[in-house]
């Protein structure tokens, strides 16, 4: 009879946890992103509460302030900025000042025979109907993005709500961190010895993924910015923009949005400004690539290069935005439960053995 009530408990536990997942879904996004302040923070957190005496509500208030001013105002900002770059954008292809059908005709009439063999080789020779869908595509983009632009006041509502929500879990988050860590790990059905390991392993893989992806797409966004607006390059701070979001794809990142502007420079005829391009696109962008990523990714991860990659993308597949992070936390945890399950089996079995030696030494 016991046993029935301690399954029928077990299923009613697994019932209720997927009940609460199902209505804590519409705001997964804004639960994610209030962990993810939570454990970026803390540390900054728990200096200024020991420095104000143990004061966690004001060190909480305070570092809310900051996560404010420092992400959330300056994110908004940016993306208002790029909404308007967009709508311009759009306007001028409207307008006919950006002639998509004229850029394709330079860039076909600048092949060389080669490559228009190449073309011909995959079924691409018939380059009127190639130069229809590309303009129609591109400008479909565009306009996406800016009918996107122009109903965002429609979704203004919901967006506030989720980032309140952020906002407001971070806030506790902060203060009671620690004690909820503490509940956390004592309400796990694991042995103490495998609880803490995986619970820092899952903080340490956030908290490294969340630095090593931000501060390269930052610093690759901005770069690439600057060097699309030295060089002259219509909407800038858009490409910049976009190139710091790919630069959340390890990998490939950055080049899907400088090389085909750098091959355009080059068939256009502006050589200088194309070998410029592909010569800080190759040794400054991506450079910050391959060098900060595996500095603050791969070393406090432990995880090889092609793990985030493979990870990263599965990730943005199945959650979008939010994948970036949860993609690489679920590799994580994959191998880290492999590595506690191994080596538990290696201790097991060298206990067995030592087992039939000392009874037979008794």
């Amino acid at each position: 009879m016991e046993r029935a009530e301690d399954k029928f408990f077990v299923a009613l536990v697994v019932i209720v946890t997927v009940a609460l997942g199902l209505i804590m879904r519409p705001f997964f996004g804004a639960v994610l992103w209030a962990i993810v302040a939570a454990l970026l923070f803390e540390p900054l957190m728990a200096r200024m509460a020991r420095k104000m005496g143990g004061r966690r509500r004001l060190a909480a208030t305070l570092t809310l302030l900051l996560i404010l001013l420092a992400v959330v105002v300056p994110a908004l900002l940016l993306g208002l900025a790029m909404v308007r770059e967009v709508v311009a954008i759009y306007g001028r292809i409207e307008s006919g000042k950006i002639d998509i059908s004229r850029i394709f005709e330079q860039v076909q009439a600048a092949l060389p025979h080669w490559a228009t063999g190449l073309l011909e080789r995959y079924g691409l020779s018939d380059m009127d109907a190639l130069r229809h869908q590309l303009t129609t595509g591109i400008a479909g983009s565009f306009q996406t993005l800016a009918s996107r632009a122009f109903d965002i006041s429609q979704s203004a509502f919901g967006f506030i709500l989720a980032l309140g929500v952020m906002l407001y879990l971070s806030f506790f988050l902060l203060r009671d961190g620690q004690a909820l860590a503490v509940r956390l790990e004592e309400s796990i059905p694991l042995r103490p010895s495998l609880r803490r390991p995986l619970l820092e392993k899952i903080a340490t893989v956030i908290r490294a993924t969340i630095k090593g992806s931000l501060v390269v797409a930052i610093l690759q966004g901005v770069i690439g910015g600057i060097v699309f607006w030295i060089l002259g390059v219509g909407g800038a701070l858009l490409w910049g923009i976009a190139m710091g979001f790919f630069s959340l794809v390890p990998a490939i990142g950055t080049g899907l949005i400088w090389v085909p502007v750098a091959i355009y420079l080059l068939i256009s005829g502006a050589i200088w400004k194309g070998i410029i391009l592909i010569i800080c696109g190759l040794f400054v962008i991506g450079m910050v690539d391959n060098v900060v990523r595996p500095i603050l990714v791969g070393r406090d991860t432990q995880m090889p290069d092609y793990v985030v990659f493979i990870s990263t993308l599965g990730g943005i597949d199945l959650f979008g935005f939010n994948g970036f992070v949860v993609g690489p936390v679920i590799a994580a945890l994959f191998m880290a439960i492999w590595d506690i399950f191994s080596k538990e089996r290696k201790r097991r079995d060298a206990g067995e053995e030592l087992e039939p030696a000392d009874m037979k030494s008794g």
